[in-house]
C-alpha cells in the first residue's frame, strides 16, 4: 500500500513539475504571443486556414522520427561546423548609406538575413542578430560567426520583412533592438501578435495573406505561397502563416523564397510577378526525412527557374547547424545543380554585396565539408512528380529512382 502511495505521489509531483516548467517556458517573452481579436478573425477568414490552424496546399509528409535519429547517428562524420574562421566581410556603413547607382544591391548578412536595396527603397529581410536560434540563451544552434554588420551601422530602413516565425527568421533580441525604428513591419497573417507582444507599435505592423500586396514608395511587396510550417513552441504549431516575398520596383524585381519545400505555385508566382532579376532561394537545412519542409540545393535551382529568375543567390546556409548535412554541402550542391541547368549563381562572402553588374564567377571562400551529392542523398518533395520531371528529369536521371524516398 505504501509503495503504491509513493508511486502515486511521485507521479503527481512529476506532472506538477512538468506543468510548472512548461508554464515558465511559455511565459518567457521569446515565445511570443497568440493572436486574438480582429487579428484572429482575419486569420480564420483566410483560405489558408483549415478550421484550426494554417495548412499547406499540398499535404506535408514527414519521415518516421526514429529514421531521423538513426540517420543522424549514422552520418555523424560530416563537418557540421567550420573548422577555421569564416572570411566574413565587414560592410562599409558609409557605402551602405548611399543607395546603389545600379538601382539594385543585395547584401547577404548570413543565413536568410538580407539587406535589399531596390529602386530607392531599403528592405531588411528576416533580420537575425541573436547568438542562438532558440528561446534559450544557453541552448540551441549557435552562430558560426558574429554579425558582419552591427545593428547600429544599418542604413535607414524603409520596411522589415519577415517570412515566418521560426527562431532562425524571427529573433526576439533583434526585434527588441529594432522596434523603435520608424519602419513598416511586413509579416504573414498572425505574426503581428509576436511583434506587438515585444513592443513594436501596432500601427507599424502590416499583416498579409498569400497574394496580398503593399506598395511602399514605388516598390510593391507581395506575400507568396510557400510550403512550410510555423510555431515557436510545442502548443503553437501552424498558428501563424508562412510566406515567400516578391519585391517589385519600377526597374527591378527580386524574389525571396522564405522557408519552403518545392511546390507547383512557384510557376504561378513567376507568371504573375516575375520575371526576377535575382532570386534568394533557401538551399540548406534539408533532409530526406523532412522532404516537405525545405527545398534543398537541387530544388532551389528548380524553383529559381520556375519563377523566372535571372541570377540565383543561395541563402539559408552557412551560419547555423540545423540539419545532418555538412555545413558547406548546400552551396556545393547548388553550384553543381546550377551548372547542369545553365543557371547563373553568385555566392558572396557573409557581409558581401551583390549587384547585377557583378561577375558571376564562383568564389569558393568556404572549405568543402565532406558533402554528399544528389546521387548519394537525394531530397525531393512529395506530390510534385510532374513538376520535377519537367524541370529536372531530362538532365538528372537520379530523380527517377528517388521520388519515393
Amino acid at each position: 500500500m505504501r509503495r503504491r502511495w509513493l508511486r502515486w505521489m511521485i507521479g503527481i509531483l512529476s506532472s506538477l513539475t512538468f506543468l510548472l516548467i512548461l508554464a515558465w517556458w511559455t511565459a518567457t517573452p521569446e515565445i511570443g504571443a497568440i493572436a486574438s481579436g480582429q487579428r484572429l478573425e482575419r486569420m480564420v477568414a483566410s483560405p489558408q486556414w483549415d478550421g484550426e490552424t494554417f495548412a499547406n496546399r499540398l499535404t506535408r509528409i514527414d519521415g518516421p522520427a526514429m529514421d531521423m535519429l538513426l540517420k543522424g547517428l549514422r552520418e555523424n562524420n560530416r563537418i557540421q561546423r567550420p573548422e577555421s574562421p569564416i572570411p566574413v566581410v565587414s560592410p562599409n556603413s558609409s557605402d551602405l548609406n548611399v543607395l546603389p547607382s545600379s538601382g539594385l544591391r543585395v547584401t547577404w548578412l548570413g543565413h536568410s538575413t538580407l539587406l535589399v536595396e531596390i529602386d530607392g527603397t531599403r528592405v531588411l529581410v528576416d533580420p537575425v542578430w541573436g547568438q542562438r536560434t532558440s528561446p534559450w540563451n544557453n541552448m540551441g544552434p549557435e552562430r558560426f560567426y558574429q554579425p558582419p554588420l552591427p545593428l547600429e551601422d544599418l542604413p535607414p530602413i524603409d520596411v522589415i520583412v519577415i517570412s515566418h516565425d521560426h527562431y532562425d527568421h524571427l529573433d526576439y533580441t533583434t526585434v527588441s533592438l529594432l522596434k523603435e525604428l520608424p519602419v513598416i513591419w511586413l509579416v504573414p497573417l498572425g505574426l503581428g501578435a509576436h511583434l506587438e507582444h515585444w513592443g513594436v507599435a501596432t500601427e507599424t505592423i502590416t499583416e498579409l495573406d498569400w497574394w496580398e500586396s503593399i506598395t511602399i514608395d514605388e516598390v510593391t511587396l507581395t506575400a507568396t505561397p510557400a510550403r512550410h510550417f510555423s510555431g515557436r513552441w510545442i502548443d503553437r504549431f501552424d498558428s501563424t502563416l508562412w510566406a515567400g516575398w516578391a519585391i517589385n520596383g519600377p526597374d527591378h524585381s527580386v524574389f525571396y523564397s522564405g522557408d519552403t519545400a518545392l511546390h507547383p505555385e512557384f510557376e504561378e508566382i513567376g507568371d504573375r510577378l516575375g520575371p526576377f532579376d535575382l532570386t534568394m532561394m533557401e538551399c540548406g537545412a534539408y533532409d530526406s526525412t523532412w522532404k516537405d519542409v525545405h527545398m534543398g540545393p537541387e530544388q532551389a535551382v528548380i524553383a529559381h527557374q520556375m519563377v523566372g529568375g535571372g541570377v540565383l543567390l543561395p541563402v539559408h546556409w552557412g551560419l547555423f547547424d540545423l540539419a545532418n548535412h555538412g555545413w558547406s554541402e548546400p552551396i556545393e550542391r547548388v553550384i553543381s545543380a546550377a551548372q547542369r541547368q545553365g543557371v547563373a549563381v553568385i555566392s558572396p562572402r557573409p557581409g558581401g554585396s551583390v549587384e547585377l553588374s557583378d561577375s558571376y564567377l564562383i568564389d569558393r571562400w568556404w572549405v568543402t565539408s565532406s558533402e554528399n551529392t544528389v546521387e548519394d542523398d537525394p531530397v525531393w518533395s512529395s506530390a510534385i512528380d510532374a513538376t520535377l520531371q519537367r524541370w529536372w528529369g531530362e538532365t538528372n536521371k537520379v530523380i527517377d529512382n528517388s521520388l519515393d524516398r
